[in-house]
């Protein structure tokens, strides 16, 4: 087959290809390869609810452009140009940097992703901008990311984020380069939805009361090749009064979605999962329905054990605590707060119990066959 590049169905085939491929890596590598890739389900969410038409799209921790690409799918989708959107991107690592240029370019997609790769936090690529929508999916739970080099950062208006987790540094960065009616929708942790560590929960009630939380949405586990620890949803907002974002005022409120008991599993994988079609549709008209927007089809009303709009006053009772759970009543699956942090713990230590064996059986192989080199096999 011969590659044109001045021809979009060309690009849409070499896209797809390079896409499976990252897609394959990200399952043969593991934890090594997500830093760049994002379940295509997982991004297809975000893209539905934040509906990317036109604007100002970024990521400050883009890996290889998936969000990048799944807006422009969704532009065209709706019946836009491809274009129409301006795609700024920044990516700590310079080979995954290459990754998203190369992903982008052979779409035809033209980007802004500064100029050299960078620490968003302490080299930030794009000071200035102003966003209309923010997608990104940063790295879980990272540890000394430097907060003591900015202690008075005008990025930290609700509260210094602390050194031993990075995960309201990500949200209060996002924050701070959306435009006026901007919104922004994050990938992280669970446990960024209740913890109390290091002042992270004074953190998350002055967001709260600051009104910049929309919607939060769990997410069901093995959604991830490339960690198990329990991931959700943050939709954030500048403006949640009725105008440009939506027809309802939804100021003093937000909106809970409980996904957990959805998607299946992957065809020919016996452990990864992905949201079906109309799972994505579910929960982007839900939110749609909510807002009030032009992509809604019905009005909304909350569903108990899957949905439910709360005020500020009833997550305050809650102790500022935004996970799903608490708020849409009945489910079949328990949801414990202290349970969740146990979960996200136990799966990250047996992980590394089990990288820990892995390396003792080598350790255990290399003695016997140096022992075998001087005539004392065992």
């Amino acid at each position: 087959m011969k590659f044109n590049p001045k021809q979009d169905n060309s690009r849409d085939v070499f896209g797809e290809v390079y896409e499976y491929f990252l897609g394959n890596f990200a399952l043969s590598e593991g934890q090594r390869a997500g830093q760049f890739y994002t379940p295509r389900s997982v991004v297809s969410v975000l893209v539905e609810i934040l509906a990317p038409f036109a604007g100002r799209i970024y990521d400050p921790a883009c890996g290889s452009g998936g969000m990048f690409v799944y807006s422009e799918r969704f532009i065209e989708a709706h019946g836009g140009k491809k274009g129409q959107a301006a795609i700024y991107g920044q990516e700590l690592s310079a080979t995954t940097r290459k990754l998203a240029c190369m992903n982008l370019a052979i779409r035809g997609i033209d980007y802004d992703m500064g100029k050299a790769h960078g620490d968003t936090f302490h080299n930030d690529q794009h000071p200035d901008l102003r966003a209309d929508f923010v997608l990104a999916n940063p790295p879980f739970n990272i540890k000394g990311w430097g907060a003591d080099k900015l202690p008075k950062d005008p990025r930290w208006k609700y509260g210094v984020p602390p050194d031993g987790n990075a995960n309201y540094a990500w949200l209060q960065h996002m924050l701070a380069r959306l435009s006026t009616d901007g919104r922004a929708g994050i990938v992280l942790a669970n446990g960024s939805m209740t913890t109390n560590t290091s002042g992270e929960g004074d953190i998350r009630a002055a967001m709260v009361k600051g009104d910049v939380v929309e919607c939060m949405v769990s997410l069901p586990g093995q959604l991830f090749a490339n960690t198990q620890i329990p991931a959700c949803l943050w939709f954030l907002s500048k403006n949640k009064s009725a105008g440009k974002s939506g027809m309802q005022d939804r100021r003093r409120q937000i909106l809970f979605i409980d996904a957990r008991k959805l998607a299946i599993l992957i065809p020919g994988s016996r452990k990864q999962k992905e949201f079906s079609e109309d799972e994505i549709r579910q929960i982007a008209q839900t939110y749609h329905n909510w807002r009030g927007t032009q992509w809604g089809e019905n009005g909304y009303e909350d569903v108990p054990g899957f949905c439910k709009s709360s005020t500020l006053d009833e997550i305050e009772q809650h102790g500022f605590a935004l996970t799903p759970g608490r708020y849409v009543g009945a489910t079949d699956v328990e949801e414990d707060d202290d349970d969740e942090v146990f979960e996200e713990q136990m799966t990250k230590l047996t992980s590394e119990l089990k990288e820990l064996f892995s390396r003792g059986r080598e350790l255990e192989q290399e003695v016997r066959t140096q022992l075998g080199r001087v005539g004392y096999d065992i």
